[in-house]
């Protein structure tokens, strides 16, 4: 009996059948940072485990309870949860805070973290993100949120909310923290143990927590925008002046804390209730200490990430457009020994100017080979026989509507193609440049 071997749990496949779908996000989210000014950085898989310790917080469920760690020896490595902290590293660690400030960079990766699969969160998701380093300006916040929305519209998602926040400095959380531990000291018992333990290391993550209990308890905590210092409390008041400036629409929404401890000031979520509970599209804000704290310089820092599955899913929900997939723009059915060698060599010379063509290798028969085109939408059919070879033309066949044109076989053939793909295939395209 042969042994079954299925993916992981909490994984997913991306077939040939999917994969315009991702192109379309890909392509749109590299275009609009690129129109920002960001530049496309690409780090390692995994990272020190060290560095996730120090960056994304001890007392986040990240940290404990969703790392996938591994000792190597006597190294121990974790494969990334997110992208900010190896992103960080690697601008310290490549002198690029040494150039032109700020340094702008965006990533599309893979992330891994150990949790309950579900619909939108996997133990392996995709996550386009990007990182701002060198601005305190309120003006980045705004400039990011404002990348990020153009991004969602660009994408065509509809009904996609924007919560801020602020949550401070060290300097005003301190005496929030206070205030936390006080409320929450009355109904300690009532905690989870994992909340039990953050109430003394950092009670703002009992704001975050998933258990039911928590979040009751939380409702009526205190609220961190009652604590703010002057500098946190007119920063954040002149990022929603620049929000309106910009026509961004916006809710303030102050239990907003994210999930990793990095954040300082500024954190936002772009949220949709069409892929149910989990609808968190875009996640981000401020996190001015995190390059000291890693050892860099003292440098202000901003950023967001977006899962990619759960922008497809949301994409889809909504009926969204796709890119289509790339289809076969010329099948060629030779029909003996000679004439697939040609099939061969004609092949090759659209290859190299840009077509994708394809032509019989299974050996199938004449009405087998048709078939077998119109299954993979072939634009164009070729038939090549012992006449076609021996007069040195052939019929060219469009498939859509069953119109045949006369092509050489001879140095002609590519140029000779081109000219009907232009006329035929792309006509719609040439008729809309005209127009604009």
């Amino acid at each position: 009996m042969a042994l079954k071997i299925t993916r992981p749990q909490g994984t997913e496949d991306i077939t040939p059948k999917n994969i315009s779908k991702w192109y379309t996000v890909e392509t749109i989210a590299r275009e609009t940072a690129q129109s920002f000014g960001f530049r496309e950085i690409r780090v390692p898989t995994f990272e020190s485990t060290d560095l996730f310790l120090r960056s994304v917080g001890e007392t986040t469920d990240v940290v404990q309870k969703e790392m996938y760690t591994v000792k190597a020896k006597e190294t121990e490595f974790t494969l990334r949860p997110e992208g900010t902290a190896g992103t960080i590293r690697a601008l310290l660690q490549n002198g690029m805070l040494n150039d032109a400030l700020p340094q702008k960079v965006f990533y599309i990766l893979s992330c891994f973290r150990h949790e309950r699969p579900q619909a939108g969160r996997l133990r392996e998701f995709h996550q386009f993100g990007l990182e701002m380093a060198g601005s305190a300006s309120p003006a980045a916040d705004a400039e990011v949120i404002s990348l990020a929305k153009n991004l969602l519209d660009r994408l065509g998602l509809k009904n996609i909310a924007l919560n801020i926040n602020s949550i401070g400095c060290p300097k005003c959380r301190s005496e929030y923290h206070k205030a936390l531990r006080s409320y929450f000291a009355d109904r300690e018992d009532e905690l989870c143990d994992t909340c039990k333990t953050r109430l003394e290391k950092n009670p703002m993550r009992i704001l975050d927590c998933k258990s039911p209990v928590c979040g009751d308890i939380a409702k009526d905590a205190p609220v961190i925008l009652d604590y703010l210092c002057e500098e946190c409390s007119d920063h954040f008041e002149t990022l929603k002046k620049y929000l309106e400036n910009l026509s961004i629409e916006y809710s303030v929404n102050p239990k907003i804390v994210r999930g990793l401890d990095y954040y300082t000031k500024t954190v936002f979520e772009f949220v949709t209730t069409d892929i149910g509970a989990q609808g968190t599209v875009c996640g981000g804000g401020r996190y001015d200490g995190l390059i000291e704290q890693l050892g860099g310089p003292a440098t202000p820092a901003l950023g967001f990430g977006m899962g990619l599955e759960r922008l497809l899913l949301t994409m889809e929900s909504q009926g969204c457009a796709f890119m289509t997939p790339k289809s076969c723009d010329l099948y060629i059915a030779p029909m003996e020994d000679a004439a697939a060698d040609k099939a061969m060599l004609l092949a090759q010379s659209l290859r190299l100017s840009g077509y994708q063509a394809e032509y019989d290798i299974m050996n199938r028969g004449l009405k087998a080979q048709m078939k077998y085109a119109n299954k993979i939408g072939a634009k164009f059919v070729l038939v090549l026989g012992g006449n076609e070879l021996e007069c040195g033309c052939a019929k060219l066949k469009l498939m859509e509507t069953g119109e045949q044109f006369e092509i050489h076989l001879d140095d002609r053939f590519a140029e000779e193609f081109e000219d009907l793909a232009i006329q035929y295939l792309f006509q719609d395209i040439l008729d809309e440049f005209e127009e604009e």
